[in-house]
């Protein structure tokens, strides 16, 4: 191969790496459609829990994952699979609006605790999504964006965490003794 040759080569490979697109795979497409359906549903289920969430903090961070994670998520999602030629599946999910405070009567709503735990658990289970979705992606812009919403996800749950210690909202666990 002369010089010339494998500069058109060169030329050739970025061309096609910016214009030539595939569409999404099955595996893709169905992970994407998953996560954008899971998150929708996400949305709802957090704003519910907003409205009873009594700590400022804990409130602070449910509406860091409505609007930082969750809502971006679903958007990057849609956006790849429309990109793809997928078709982005449709909800009735109810809006709830975020409100300040409401006084809820604690024998009907979850304590601030049970609510921590059930982000924790969202949490998780989303992280999880997320993950698998990135293990079966073999193109490399939706890999990237599954793995910064991946990381995303990690911080937060950090975040989490660690008002769970500062609150005492961690179950004690016993010590394993060999």
């Amino acid at each position: 191969m002369t010089v010339i040759d494998r500069m058109n080569a060169a030329a050739h490979t970025a061309v096609q790496a910016v214009t030539d697109k595939e569409t999404v795979n099955y595996i893709e497409a169905g992970a994407l459609y998953g996560i954008i359906l899971q998150g929708r549903h996400n949305v709802s289920t957090l704003s519910v829990l907003f409205n009873q969430t009594q700590d400022p903090e804990l409130k602070k961070l449910i509406k860091k994952a409505i609007d930082d994670l969750t809502e971006k998520t679903i958007k990057k999602c849609e956006d790849s699979l429309s990109a793809g030629g997928g078709q982005v599946p449709t909800t009735n999910y109810d809006s709830h609006p975020l409100e300040g405070h409401i006084e809820i009567p604690v024998s009907v709503r979850f304590t601030d605790e049970e609510i921590a735990m059930m982000l924790a658990n969202m949490a998780k289970t989303s992280q999880f999504g997320l993950f698998t979705a990135l293990q079966n992606c073999y193109q490399p812009e939706i890999a990237a964006a599954l793995y910064t919403l991946l990381d995303e996800g990690l911080d937060w749950s950090y975040q989490l965490t660690q008002l769970m210690l500062k609150r005492g909202w961690l179950p004690q666990i016993a010590k394993v003794k060999h």
